[in-house]
């Protein structure tokens, strides 16, 4: 039991000393997440409409 005590106590004091970033980090820092989350599903749907494309022509030439 006492370790659990000592573990509760230490874990206290470590968070005691963590830098919470300001809420304008947080809003900046989702801000470039977002965007950037974006930018890469756009570049996904250019890349899968072009691959598209090109197996769609690619099978139609047998015919």
């Amino acid at each position: 039991m006492k370790k659990i005590i000592k573990f509760i106590q230490e874990s206290i004091a470590e968070l005691k000393k963590v830098v919470w970033p300001s809420k304008d980090d947080v809003v900046a820092q989702t801000i470039v997440v977002v965007i950037g989350i974006v930018i890469t599903a756009g570049l996904l749907a250019v890349v899968d409409f072009v691959s598209l494309q090109v197996v769609s022509k690619v099978l139609t030439l047998g015919m």
